[in-house]
């Protein structure tokens, strides 16, 4: 058998060619490195058998689905709900009268940005990649800058600000690890540090904007896809496309504006307000006057993620979808919760994978070798994310998967 850090590599390892060479799927492929390290590691840890090896998998998965099944479903629950609502194009059309149609890229950047705070990536890049098209077509703007800065709008948040599920596991993770985290000050750093991380992102893509300037959508339309009141304006549009003069932002306003979309209030609302209400978690357990009462009791409740997301899903079904009828509501939930499956099964197995290395203390073992040798800490956490996202795809999973290593002992990984 093999010492617990060899045993993970290994894992991890099998793992790479069961999904990269294989093409197994990364729901399988987990679990199985998850049994495999706990096995090979076994004489060397706490997992003193064949039957507590799939214990401890089970176990990983089911804490795992249990602190974040419910916030992935909600979000893709979310995210239906705003593209079919159109509260992402009035969000879209808020920012656009903001900064003008010339800035049409940091447009669906800071769309991005907002929308990938509760709702997954994923779901967040359908629902705003039909409008990152309408702006290259009409504005002969290249789709690797406009793709591109929408995308980094949609990860960084997505990868750093709570209730999106993976920073929610890595608090958890640091949490149940004895590390006094709270979550509303999470929140607060990790927007603070995202903003210049999307500043920095407009330029990058607008110098690769520049490089591919003929990658741009053509300008042929579907008119069977747009409204009457659509296509007025889009011929419009184009009489000044074909005497080549440059767009106005009422344009696109107008554009948009046609489709019978929810006020920017309720579109901003249903996103923010699951924030909110964590921020007035944090704020009131700040409050110690406040401690044991009513009121306190009450926000704590509504502060907690799964509650905060439920009411915003309970906003987006009656508030932002009030025009359509039940069983349409009902539908749309349906179809969401089918996205979410190999969502939440992924993200699930990857929890698996790190409660057995946390299990088997190849983390500790890690920590204590890069103590000794000197390298810089800060990049470990940095590496293990990388090695767990190359292979299976999934930010989420990686993340999950990482915190579990790092957190045991992240007192000596500071130390280096």
């Amino acid at each position: 058998m093999f010492s617990p850090v060899i045993a993970m590599w290994i894992g991890i390892i099998v793992m790479m060619v069961l999904i990269i060479f294989t093409k197994v799927h990364p729901f399988p492929s987990l679990i199985i490195s998850a049994i495999l390290i706990a096995v090979l590691a076994m004489p060397f840890c706490d997992v003193t058998s064949l039957t507590a090896c799939i214990s401890t998998v089970t176990t990983g998965f089911g804490n795992t689905m249990a602190s974040i099944g419910v916030v992935i479903d909600f979000g893709c629950i979310m995210g239906i709900f705003l593209e079919k609502s159109g509260a992402a194009k009035r969000m879209a059309l808020t920012f656009l009268k903001l900064v003008g149609v010339k800035n049409c890229d940091v447009v669906l950047g800071l769309t991005g940005w907002i929308v990938s705070i509760p709702v997954f990536c994923d779901s967040g890049f359908v629902i705003l990649s039909s409008l990152a098209k309408e702006f290259s077509r009409l504005t002969k703007r290249s789709m690797v800058g406009l793709g591109g800065i929408l995308g980094m709008g949609l990860y960084i948040t997505h990868f750093m600000v709570p209730p999106t599920p993976g920073p929610l596991a890595v608090v958890s993770t640091f949490q149940e690890n004895g590390l006094a985290i709270d979550l509303g000050i999470y929140i607060l750093c990790c927007i603070a540090i995202s903003i210049p991380l999307f500043i920095f992102s407009v330029p990058l893509f607008r110098y690769f904007g520049r490089k591919f300037p003929n990658l741009i959508v053509p300008y042929e339309i579907d008119r069977s896809k747009y409204t009457p009141e659509q296509l007025k304006v889009l011929d419009r549009i184009h009489e000044k496309y074909k005497r080549n003069e440059d767009l106005v932002t009422e344009d696109f306003a107008e554009l948009l504006a046609a489709e019978k979309l929810p006020s920017a209030f309720l579109s901003f609302a249903t996103l923010l307000v699951p924030i909110l209400l964590i921020f007035a978690n944090t704020l009131v357990g700040q409050i110690t006057s406040l401690d044991g009462t009513l009121v306190a009791d009450i926000i704590e409740f509504l502060g907690q993620p799964v509650m905060a997301l439920f009411i915003s899903l309970c906003m987006g079904a009656f508030l932002l979808c009030s025009n359509f009828d039940k069983k349409t509501c009902i539908n749309l939930m349906q179809e969401a919760c089918r996205d979410a499956v190999p969502i939440v099964f992924i993200t699930a197995a990857g929890g698996a994978l790190g409660a057995v290395i946390n299990a088997t203390g190849a983390a500790k073992i890690m920590a204590d070798a890069i103590v000794a040798a000197g390298v810089p800490g800060i990049l470990i956490p940095i590496i293990i994310g990388v090695i767990m996202r190359f292979p299976q795809g999934s930010g989420t999973t990686a993340m999950i998967t990482g915190s579990a290593i790092v957190a045991p002992d992240a007192d000596g990984w500071l130390e280096c």
